[in-house]
């Protein structure tokens, strides 16, 4: 199949040349033809610890000028997203600053025209809450998820509060998660409560190879679909220290890459990745290199399950 180079930006561009979209993909609000829409949610007023993430899409734009700079496609992945989908990057919601409500309601809106055009979404984040209004919108559309959760928290605290460390409670409590196919991947903070989701703790994870752990989502999810979400302190903070809440003691940037390409063909609908927080890295970006990598990653299986 030919790939559609006019929904590229530039790709031939050196990495610090050319338009600063993700990937290099074109800046567009035409859902007509659009497969996959990548959407900034650039909100950080739910955070617990260091706020900062409201840069966190344009540093994975920034970055990804790079990891989208080659028209082979991203490493180790053998095509260009191109050649079989028509990917568009949505721009940002940004009109709710002082008001996390608005943001709530506006994020659901566009979600929700997102979807009504079969159009699949990759967010950005922003703190991890905004996966609460990513995941309402997703199952007005799909039903209850499977959640796919990459993270050294749970982000679910028995709390009323709204934050990036409770909507995972709240969205249990509103029926968005299919409890008995969810799991979670590199825990290492204490919280009590499960909720009946899978847990693979850090320890654990340690001490297995990536193929195991993409067997162990693959067991656990089946053929549900599913909603894929991606904190960056899922890493060690060696690799990713450009974020509000690290913990030390997590995988390497190639082992969670290798877990994500390993999972390729599970039916995920919708996915974000969350919590670059750029001001603290201590040079280089390197944090947003991470993200922008990953997050192509999670483009990625949101083709191969369109494909499939």
């Amino acid at each position: 199949m030919p790939r559609d180079d006019e929904m590229l930006d530039n790709w031939w561009d050196e990495a610090y040349s050319g338009p600063i979209s993700f990937m290099r993909f074109k800046y567009s609000q035409d859902l007509e033809k659009a497969d996959i829409a990548i959407l900034g949610v650039p909100y950080d007023m739910g955070t617990t610890n260091r706020p900062g993430a409201r840069f966190g899409p344009r540093a994975m734009r920034e970055q990804s000028t790079l990891t989208g700079e080659f028209e082979y496609g991203l490493w180790p992945w053998d095509y260009h997203i191109a050649e079989y989908h028509t990917v568009i990057d949505y721009g940002d919601i940004c009109d709710f600053a002082g008001y996390p409500e608005r943001m709530v309601k506006e994020t659901e809106e566009a979600v929700d025209k997102i979807l009504a055009t079969n159009t699949a979404c990759f967010a950005m984040g922003g703190d991890h809450f905004v996966s609460l209004p990513l995941l309402r919108s997703h199952v007005r559309k799909h039903g209850p998820l499977a959640l796919i959760h990459f993270d050294a928290h749970t982000d679910t605290w028995v709390d009323e509060n709204y934050t990036h460390g409770t909507m995972f409670y709240h969205a249990i409590k509103e029926g968005l998660i299919d409890l008995e196919h969810s799991i979670q991947v590199g825990i290492r903070t204490p919280n009590p409560e499960t909720h009946g989701i899978e847990i693979i703790y850090a320890d654990e994870l340690d001490g297995m190879k990536a193929s195991e752990v993409s067997e162990r989502i693959k067991n656990r999810v089946m053929d549900k679909k599913a909603y894929l979400t991606f904190d960056i302190d899922f890493l060690d903070p060696a690799y990713a220290p450009g974020t509000g809440t690290p913990v030390s003691g997590g995988p390497t940037v190639m082992m969670g890459r290798k877990i994500l390409k390993g999972i390729a063909g599970l039916n995920i609908v919708g996915g974000d990745l969350v919590e670059i927080a750029p001001a603290y890295d201590p040079i280089g970006n390197v944090t947003a290199v991470a993200g922008a990598t990953l997050g192509g990653d999670i483009l990625y299986l949101l083709s191969e399950a369109l494909r499939k």
